[in-house]
This record gives C-alpha cells, structure tokens and sequence, in this order.
C-alpha cells in the first residue's frame, strides 16, 4: 500500500506543486490505507532523489498524515498553505477550545546524523501566534537516545516532542479525545517538566517520562506500549530490508556500467553540464548589461 503511495507521489510531481499537494492530500484524508501510510511516513523512501520535486512532496504529504492523524483522535485539523516562515499544520479541540500548531519530519535511514536545528523547535514555538501549543512530530526511534539541545529547547519553549510510533499506538486502539481525555496534558509536557528540571538535566532524554505522562492519561500499561514498541522496530528492520535492497540494486547496476557509461553517469549525478550552462546564462546576463 506505501510503495503505491510512493508511486502517486512520484506521478503528481509532473502536476505542479500546488496542484500535487492538494491530489495528494485529499487523497491521505479519504484512503482506507491509512494506517499503513501512517506507519511508513517517518522514513523518506531512499529511491526519491535528494532535494528533488518528489522530496517536497513527501514532505507535504507528512503534513497531510499529521494532520489527519489529529483527526483521528477527535480533533479539527488541516494543513497551512502559507509558504516560509509559518507552521505546517493548525489544529482545534471542539470538545477543550485548545489551538495548536504542528510540524512533520520525516528522515532517510541512511541519514548519518541528525543535528538539533533539523527538527527546528525554537521556529516552531515562534509560529504558534495565538496557539496555546506546539507539536513536533518526527520518528520516535530518531529523536537522539541520550541527550540532545533538542529536549532543552523543548523545555524552554515548551515544544511538544511526539513520536509517529505515539499517533500510531493511538489510533490503532480508538483513542479519542473526550470530556474525560484531554490531550493538552500531551501538548503542554514540556511546560510540567520546566518545573522540576534543573538546568544540568535539561538537556537529558525524556522520552520515557512523556510516555508514562501519555500511558496515564488513557489507562494503559507501559507493558502494553513496549510491546507495541517491539512491533514498531520489527517494522522498521523490514522497510531497511527493503531500502538496502533498493542501494544493492542500485550498485548492482553501476557495476555492469561499461567505463563510457559510468563516466557519463558520473558527470549526470554531478550536473557538471547544467552547472557549466548556468555560468555561461550568468555570464551573457551580465555582459548584455
């Protein structure tokens, strides 16, 4: 179901952005293949090309999942147009008057490292306007194990860190906001932990404490959540099966290259030509002046 998700993408990127994103996210908000998108959306598929149209829309298309993942517990939720500085993502409680604002990220396993200023925390704080809280949403498994800036900042901005595997573990077992359940203790984490960390630990792990915080709120056991954990991991072993394919297919290919063939690919993957007639556009430009 993802791989024919990864298709369409890889079709509208011919459409025009605007058009692209919008065949894209009425077609996330309608699909019964939801959770199986939902499941897969925190990996960037190694086959779509770096800072390509079919990254953008990958992209876009997380900010989709968001928000319908909102949605699916109980809350009013669409995607933002505005481009730049802005958040992706807007959402309301009908039932708690709450606003928030959210963001998607979404990251290659084959990614070597992951800095601080990727999940852009402090940014996001400072697009929430009149929102009462910010979320950040990105791969739990890839949120730094130890200690990272990352937690400190959503301390001090009160950020809220959550992970697609806390939406999908959710979802799969109905829960919903209620008159009972109000998710703003979730958003509002980072706000309860500035008053009992002191500054040398702010930087620590909290992961753990979030999760207890959210097993709490809706009655279930951590027991239960780590073995929902288990399954996350044995998914994600799958889909890097199924990414180191894709790489070995890949090398398999260049290695039946003939030497003119390689050299030629090499200098298409450097854009050596488009580079050299860019200089020279650049260069006329000026000289017309």
């Amino acid at each position: 179901m993802f791989n024919r998700f990864v298709a369409m993408i890889s079709e509208c990127a011919n459409d025009g952005f605007f058009n692209a994103t919008e065949k894209l996210d009425n077609y996330i908000s309608s699909t019964d293949d939801f959770m199986d998108i939902l499941t897969q959306i925190g990996t960037i598929p190694e086959s779509i090309a770096h800072d390509s149209t079919e990254e953008k829309l990958f992209a876009k298309a997380s900010d989709s999942v968001l928000a319908r993942a909102f949605r699916e517990l109980g809350l009013n939720s669409k995607v933002l147009t505005e481009r730049g500085d802005s958040a992706d993502i807007i959402a309301s409680s009908p039932i708690h008057g709450y606003t928030l604002v959210a963001d998607a990220k979404a990251f290659r396993l084959s990614r070597t490292a992951i800095n601080p200023k990727d999940f852009k925390i402090v940014s996001l704080s400072g697009w929430r306007n009149d929102s009462d809280y910010a979320v950040l949403c990105a791969p739990y498994f890839q949120y730094p194990q130890t200690q990272s800036q990352i937690y400190a900042q959503s301390i001090d901005n009160n950020v809220c860190l959550l992970g697609w595997e806390h939406l999908i573990f959710l979802i799969q077992r109905g829960i919903i906001e209620s008159e009972v359940l109000n998710f703003a203790r979730l958003w509002n984490f980072g706000e309860k932990l500035s008053h009992s960390v002191v500054v040398a630990d702010k930087k620590k792990n909290f992961i753990h404490d979030f999760n207890i915080e959210l097993l709490t709120s809706i009655g279930w056991s951590e027991k239960e959540f780590s073995s929902a954990l288990t399954d996350y991991m044995e998914n994600i072993a799958e889909r890097g099966d199924f990414e180191k394919a894709y790489w070995e297919n890949e090398r398999e290919k260049i290695l039946k290259l003939t030497r003119e063939q390689a050299i030629d690919e090499l200098i298409k993957s450097k854009k050596i030509n488009e580079k050299i007639r860019q200089i020279d556009l650049y260069v006329r430009g000026i000289c017309r002046d």
